[in-house]
């Protein structure tokens, strides 16, 4: 099965490093016009010069970016057909005591998480109402099926409403020739937060979490944006409100 994505724009949302990277350069490898967004705006640009593709810097925590960027993309290109939101993450924060969260490290996760992912689909469906067609992927975790290994209260709380978003919107956008679904990927050595999480687990950690792991080794962002692309492609036209977990298998 051959995957290709000739003719078709693709927005991808934390696409300066890691899984967002890795999905944008697979986009762009297999003929898609791509778009990146990413808060960092150096990185994206990196990342779009190397790739062939257009970045651009936004922090989507407000339906104005969100509609302010679907905007340049359709004015720049007429449509827009894929949309990947995988900006989010844990904003810096590690796991701590429930009493020591304030309201800001609660709210700064979903605002990544959650509000970023509606109000990006909020902009985009009348663009793809009107075309019939979209495919939509939210990249969610383990930890929005699951407690979560960063022990981050918001995080599994804001991963478990992205779930439930991709599921709702999949409902709504459904009779217009929208999907939308999930990849949710476990544990993925693929920029500095979740470095630096691997490392806080110690050589017994490390060593206890890769035997949890049915294939006995960590995922890679290639592994992430093999998924993302199956759920983009026309062969997975009659799929949606799925959640898939990339995770090597868990016990």
């Amino acid at each position: 099965m051959q995957i290709r994505f000739d003719g078709r724009v693709a927005l991808v949302t934390g696409a300066a490093q890691g899984i967002g990277r890795a999905i944008a350069a697979a986009l762009a490898e297999a003929g898609a016009r791509v778009h990146l967004a990413d808060i960092d705006e150096a990185g994206v640009q990196a990342t779009a010069k190397e790739i062939g593709a257009t970045g651009h810097a936004a922090d989507l925590g407000s339906p104005e970016a969100a509609r302010a960027l679907i905007g340049d993309i359709v004015a720049a290109d007429g449509k827009l057909d894929l949309l990947v939101h995988a900006a989010g993450g844990v904003r810096g924060q590690v796991g701590r005591a429930i009493e020591e969260i304030s309201e800001d490290d609660w709210r700064v996760i979903f605002a990544a998480n959650v509000d970023a992912a509606f109000f990006l689909a909020q902009a985009a469906a009348p663009v793809m109402k009107q075309a019939g067609y979209g495919r939509i992927v939210t990249i969610s975790s383990g930890a929005g099926l699951r407690p979560s290994l960063t022990g981050i209260q918001a995080y599994a709380s804001a991963k478990h409403a992205l779930v439930g978003l991709t599921k709702q919107l999949a409902w709504e956008f459904g009779p217009h020739g929208i999907t939308v679904n999930s990849v949710a990927p476990g544990f993925v050595r693929s920029n500095p937060a979740s470095e630096r999480q691997w490392q806080s687990y110690g050589p017994e950690g490390q060593k206890k979490l890769v035997e949890s792991i049915h294939t006995r080794r960590l995922g890679t962002p290639e592994d992430i944006a093999n998924a993302t692309l199956f759920f983009l492609s026309e062969q997975a036209g009659w799929i949606s409100g799925q959640v898939l977990s990339v995770d090597g298998g868990r016990s």
